[in-house]
């Protein structure tokens, strides 16, 4: 029985989407910039030259960008050997929910709330319920904020007081940052667990736990984060691979966007390294008719968030270095796709997603080009190489 191994490179977009503009993104394009930053010697930081991606490039990468936005990105020429395309979103948002469940076939019928963008950012009753469930008086942040500087602007604080670090972005997030020691690891993931619920009824698309250690100066945060996502509106890919019987194996943060739905055994690491190795193990031990869902998540969090362009470049060119290692794992009738779901420009303004669309590049499935497709039409397509049903409404593009 053939196997499908669907592979999400978090926020690699490719520029394109048709309603950027609505989402304050018209003209990001997160691979044709990084491109282009690498060509103009912008991005030598730890590598150097021209993005060096000779094997997704083979797979299409290049052609899928000049598709999705009518441009060519420096170094990325090769005549695609695989099957190529690019998706774009019909659900409205440009997070990971989103993004992911219309991958696995369903796109998000509702629209997510969202947090204002002032200071404070939360009601007052979101507050009440945050304290009440944490034991504590008050919150820290209560702010639109990226990771790391809303961790660094109120460390000492969260020390003295033992208030959590509560932010949001742009996404439908609700994220609390806490010191494993000072604040307390399960007591973190017992505080969004309880707070999720919540939260869900009322449209919020996930709550993050965000543990740190270390002290003020010197903190980093950990490989214990948590998501706790809203449930998809439908049965997705996953379940229905496993209600056909097959399994369904999550690498990466899949288990917490899917809240374990369909989803049979999962693996995760400390880095992206450690999934890439999960993903060439599974290649070769993959059960027959079983599907391997994978994001990697650190083109995103590390380097897109941040706007480092050089970061991005290398975990690119260190993902395409990695990528014949697990090829050449898989077997006749085996489908690889590699995907991504949303933007994340690192040469934008701010530090959010972007819309736009993304590629989608085909391995197992010959030498064609697809064409622009809807998000949904992967799921689909996957659903049909493993002969499971198919979830929602895309169509089949192999």
């Amino acid at each position: 029985m053939p196997r499908a191994f669907l592979i999400v490179m978090d926020s690699v977009g490719c520029g394109g989407a048709p309603d950027a503009a609505a989402f304050g993104d018209e003209g990001a394009n997160t691979l044709l910039h990084i491109a282009r930053a690498c060509a103009a010697g912008q991005a030598d930081q730890g590598r150097e030259g021209p993005l060096s991606l000779p094997n997704l490039d083979r797979l299409g990468l290049g052609a899928a960008i000049r598709l999705a936005s009518g441009a060519a990105a420096p170094g990325l020429v090769t005549e695609p050997d695989g099957l190529w395309g690019v998706a774009q979103e019909v659900s409205n948002g440009k997070d990971t929910p989103s993004g992911h469940w219309e991958l696995a076939g369903v796109p998000v019928p509702w629209n997510w709330t969202l947090f204002p963008d002032t200071s404070p950012a939360f009601p007052p009753d979101l507050v009440a319920e945050v304290c009440r469930l944490a034991g504590t008086e008050g919150i820290l942040g209560n702010c639109h904020a990226s990771g790391m500087p809303v961790i660094r602007r109120f460390c000492d604080e969260h020390r003295r007081t033992g208030w959590p670090i509560c932010y949001t972005s742009a996404d439908s997030v609700f994220q609390i940052a806490a010191h494993e020691e000072w604040f307390g690891l399960e007591r973190l993931l017992a505080l969004c667990e309880g707070l999720a619920p919540w939260l869900h009824e009322r449209r919020v698309g996930r709550v993050i736990a965000r543990p740190f250690i270390g002290d003020c100066a010197d903190f980093r945060r950990t490989a214990h984060r948590r998501d706790y996502a809203h449930l998809p509106p439908a049965p997705t890919l996953p379940e229905h691979v496993t209600k056909a019987g097959g399994m369904v194996h999550g690498i990466g943060k899949i288990g917490d966007i899917f809240s374990m739905r369909g989803i049979g055994t999962l693996w995760k690491g400390q880095s992206d390294a450690d999934l890439f190795d999960h993903l060439i193990r599974l290649g070769g031990e993959a059960e027959e008719g079983a599907l391997v869902f994978a994001n990697f998540v650190e083109f995103d969090t590390l380097y897109g968030h941040t706007r480092d362009v050089a970061g991005y470049a290398r975990a690119l060119e260190w993902f395409d270095a990695a990528l014949p290692r697990f090829l050449e794992r898989l077997g006749p009738g085996d489908l690889a796709i590699f995907t991504a779901d949303h933007g994340n420009d690192p040469t934008w303004d701010g530090t959010e997603h972007t819309r736009e669309r993304v590629p989608v590049l085909g391995f197992g499935a010959g030498a064609r080009g697809v064409g622009i497709r809807a998000f949904a039409d992967v799921g689909a397509s996957v659903a049909a190489h493993l002969g499971v049903a198919q979830p929602g409404p895309g169509r089949s593009f192999l």
